[in-house]
Order: C-alpha cells, then structure tokens, then sequence
C-alpha cells in the first residue's frame, strides 16, 4: 500500500515543504456552509448531520466555513492528527479564507528529522501538550518562529495552536489564526470551548478509522483490507474469482541465512520485496503474501479484463527482474554494507485460473488469503524456473491473453507435467529485457 497519489496534485497557489505530499483538495468555499449561524447552529450540525460525513478533509471544511457564519474571525486554521503507518507520521488539513482550500497532506517519517519540523510550534503542542499563543503585531510574536514571521506577513494578528485531545506520547493539535485587528476577541476561548469539545470527538472517530483503514490495508492490502472493514470477518466469508497468479520466490534464500546475521538478511529480504512489491502495485496487481522469501499476488480478470490482466502481470514480473538485476549493480544504503549477498535472483511464474479470495483458518485466527487449485499449480511452475534455468516462466492461458505485440518473446519450453496435474502443461520462458507496457 502506497498512501501517495497516483496523480501529483498541484499544490498552487499554496506551497509545501518537500517531506509534505498533497493528497486532496476540497475547493467548495463558503458554499459549503448557510450564510449565516449561531454557535448552538453548529453544535447541532456536530451533533448530528456532521456523523454522516465521511471524511475529514470535508468535515473540517465545512465546520470552519460555520465557524465563520456564527461570527467566528478564524481566517486560518489546521488540524493534525498521528496515525499508525509505516511511511507516514501524521496527516494534516489545511484551511484559510484567502484561497477557499481545505487541503488534506501527510508527511512523511523524515519530517522528523527536518529544521522545519522542528522549528515549528505544533512540536511543543503534539509531543508536550504546550498551548501556543502567539501575538503576530508584536516583534516577539512575529520573531518567535519562521512560521509566524510568514503568517504576519500574510496580515494575520493573532495564531494559536492548543492540543485537541491527548492519548499516549503525542498530541492531536488544531490551530487558529485571523486578521482581525488586534486579533481574538478576549472572550473567543470561552464562547468556543464546548464547540471544540465536540467537535474533538468527530476527530476521534475518525482517527479511529483511519487507523483501522491503514493496518488492514499495511498487513492484508487495499483490496482485502476494504473488504475486511465492510463485514467480511467469517471463517468463509470471500467468492471465487479468476486471475492471473503472480508467484515469486527468491533464489538461494537458504544460503543467505547460513551466511548473512538476522537483521542483515532482513534487510536484504526487505530489498528484495520493495524491488518485486513495487512492481506489482505499479501495474495494478494485489499483493497477498510475503511468505518466508516469496510473494503471492494476484491481477483480477474482472476488474483488468483478461488480456488486460495478463499483459500487466506481465510488465509487472518484467520490471521485478530488471529492477533486482539494477539492485545488484547498484545497491542503496544499507544494503550495499553488506557483503556476500549478491547476487539477488529470483523465479517468476505467471498462471491464469479460478481461486477463492476470502477467509480461512481457525474460528477465532484468520487468514485472508486465495486459495485453489491454481495456486498451488503456479507454484510449482515456479519451481520449474531453476530446472529449466529461466527467471520467468508464464503458462498457456497468460500467453494465449496476451495481445500480439506482447507475445514477442516468448519461448515455448515444451510440455511438463505438474505434481497433481492430470494434463501436461505447455510452459513459456519470457525475454526479461524486453520491456511490457501496460494500457
């Protein structure tokens, strides 16, 4: 799972630091809200219509856009929340009247580590609970951080950055700027305390998904993670469907471990995934399973179509071997530290069948997994990649899918027989070099 999108979004008129991505944008502007409200108006609106909605890029928007009817002189505001993700510390929405946007970011784990980060009030709120008051019309105010300096000359008076709610080591966090001369009225964290108490709790719910969103998604993929969150929790519970079978397993894992120690082969392993992981994910597949050195992946006729499904496995185990044999010619730190792990190779198998995509297991301890006849058949083809001494090996359903152009390079291996297969099967080596695109 790769939380970035596809597509960059164009961050203009606004600008981000580069650890910082721009997942969404929300542009409805003050339409969004009545022109006019009480604060009572928007707690009933967080009391009850705001439960139906469903992301928070739009219920932030909206609940300031409100904010801003009921008299409120919010001109900017954020909201920061952590969240459970290997690549991500947090996520952020980002809004002000000057633009009308309501952005959704997430920064990755190396903002950490940057001066930007650091210098940043919100790292005294998230990681201590401090509440920043800052008067943007005073010299002290204006020199306290970079931030501020920016935002003063912006025309903001006045920032504040307060925690939201606590829970464990950091902090969730909102902020609030205007321009109104002389800043926040003296009474605005009085009148709006029960406001934010409320609407915290939508903030809550909503984490709570998110992460439960991201560990089903990290540990099981989109695909079986959605599935998963909407009800399909049952011993049983999944349907039969076809595919193309992506099998891949690494060549002389067994010597790795003999002379490698635990977290050296760990990272080669984790190399070895990321290179093969990637490719599969870049072409539309689903992967399913690390299992000990080899991955399991599938490409959905349905949602590919058949040609569609076998030309991007195809690409998909293509680009694996091109990118191993890059890694072996170039590594990254650390692997390249490591000595007498090269060179990394691995067996590919592509094979065209129907499986069952759901839940096995124990009554209390479940797998969501695809299992059948046509796994176990790509398997063994794969093993068939050291005998015949090919990295890449398809069988005839994936070839008889593929298009004309995309069969260039295929080399029948003749007819073998399987374990447990009653019929021979007409097997293809694939030129590695020749690279596939996918529509």
């Amino acid at each position: 799972m790769s939380p970035m999108v596809d597509t960059p979004i164009d961050a203009s008129p606004r600008q981000y630091p580069p650890f910082v991505h721009l997942m969404a944008r929300s542009a409805r502007g003050a339409a969004c809200a009545p022109e006019r409200q009480t604060l009572q108006d928007v707690t009933n609106w967080l009391l009850h219509e705001a439960s139906s909605i469903d992301r928070v890029m739009l219920m932030f928007e909206e609940f300031m856009w409100r904010s801003r009817a009921s008299g409120v002189d919010v001109d900017r505001a954020t909201l920061h929340i952590a969240t459970l993700h290997p690549q991500l510390i947090g996520f952020s929405w980002v809004w002000n009247t000057s633009d009308g946007f309501c952005d959704e970011i997430a920064a990755t784990a190396g903002a950490r580590e940057s001066a930007a980060f650091k210098n940043n009030p919100l790292s005294k709120v998230m990681f201590e609970g401090e509440t920043i008051v800052a008067d943007l019309e005073t010299v002290e105010g204006r020199s306290s951080s970079p931030l501020m300096g920016e935002l003063a000359a912006e025309g903001y008076t006045e920032y504040v950055a307060m925690p939201l709610s606590a829970g464990g080591d950091r902090q969730n966090a909102i902020t609030f700027a205007t321009k109104r001369p002389g800043g926040f009225p003296e009474t605005i964290a009085e009148d709006t305390k029960g406001l934010l108490e409320v609407f915290a709790l939508h903030v809550e719910r909503h984490i709570i998904q998110r992460i439960a969103r991201n560990v089903v998604d990290t540990y099981l993929g989109p695909n079986a993670g959605a599935r998963v969150l909407s009800g399909e929790i049952r011993r049983g519970d999944g349907e039969a469907i076809k595919a193309v079978i992506f099998v891949s397993d690494l060549r002389g894992f067994t010597r790795l471990t003999d002379r490698l120690s635990g977290p050296d082969v760990a990272t080669v392993l984790n190399s070895y995934f990321e290179v093969v992981s990637s490719a599969v994910l870049d072409h539309g597949g689903d992967i399913l399973k690390f299992i000990g050195d080899g991955i399991l992946a599938v490409f959905p006729t349905e949602q590919l179509g058949h040609s569609g499904a076998a030309e991007r496995a195809l690409a998909a185990a293509r680009q694996s071997l091109n990118g191993l044999r890059e890694l072996n010619q170039a590594a990254p730190e650390p692997l390249d530290a490591i000595s007498a792990w090269r060179p990394l190779q691995a067996g590919i198998a592509l094979h065209e069948g129907e499986v069952f995509f759901g839940n096995v297991g124990a009554k209390e301890r479940l797998d969501f997994t695809v299992i059948g006849r046509a796994v176990n058949e790509t398997s063994r083809v794969e093993s068939l990649c050291k005998q015949l001494d090919r990295p890449l090996l398809i069988t005839d359903p994936v070839a008889a899918a593929l298009g004309g152009d995309t069969r260039t390079g295929l080399e029948l291996m003749g007819a073998h027989q399987l374990r447990g297969v009653e019929k021979a099967m007409n097997i293809f080596a694939v030129s590695i070099d020749q690279p596939v695109a996918a529509e």
